[in-house]
Order: structure tokens, then sequence, then C-alpha cells
């Protein structure tokens, strides 16, 4: 049975930083391409970050490079999002996904690529 648990959330104040941690078990992790998404009040979930099983290419998008940091540690199952400068706009509930499709790379992969889901854990940043 695949689980993914998310961790490290919680209340910041803008320019502050955090890092959020999941891990997963049940698979092996070092061989599937990983990401954080993120939904916000209203909004629809978004990818921000994606990194290969290797971890050798990533991915950010816009909203979040420069400032977002992801990374993995394949030894302990664990993938890393370390946020940096954070705005009160990343308020949202952050989630881990494991790209099941076995793609190699983060580029072009699609909501449909990721079949295993954590719960989520939530990030507020106040002003």
């Amino acid at each position: 049975q695949v689980q993914v648990v998310e961790s490290g959330g919680t209340l910041v104040q803008a320019g502050g930083s955090l890092r959020l941690s999941c891990i997963v078990s049940g698979l092996t992790f070092d061989s599937y391409t990983m990401a954080w998404f993120r939904q916000a009040p209203g909004k629809q979930r978004a990818g921000i970050s994606c990194i290969t099983w290797r971890g050798d290419s990533t991915f950010y998008h816009d909203d979040v490079r420069g400032r977002f940091t992801i990374s993995r540690d394949n030894a302990k199952n664990t993938l890393y999002l370390e946020m940096n400068h954070l705005k009160p706009e990343d308020t949202a509930m952050y989630y881990c996904a494991v790209e099941t499709n076995r793609k190699d790379y983060c580029a072009g992969l699609s909501f449909a690529d990721f079949g295993y889901w954590g719960q989520g854990t939530q990030v507020t940043v106040s002003s």
C-alpha cells in the first residue's frame, strides 16, 4: 500500500521561510519522478515544482522560481520543498504527488500523470 505523507506546513510571516517534507512508502521511491502541487482557496490545484527520480532535472512554476527549491533524499524516501521569501499569495494547501507513468522528465507532465497523492499540508503566510 502506497502512502504519501506531507508535513511542515504552518503559519509564517511574509518574508519568512519554511521547509516542507513528504515521506513516501510502499513503492521504490528512487524510481519515480515527484512533484509539489498547491491549491489556494477558490482556485484549482496547480503544479509548482517537479524533480526527476535521479534528481538531475527540476521544474518550477514562474510564481515560485527563484524562491522555492525542490530536492529529494532517495535514501530516506523523502521529498522536500524549501520555500523562501514567502508571500501571502503562497497561502495554500500543499500536496506531494508521485508520477506513476514512469516518466523520467518533468516538462509537459499533466495532472493525470500523478497517481498517488498525499493529504496535504497547510501553509499560511500572513502579511
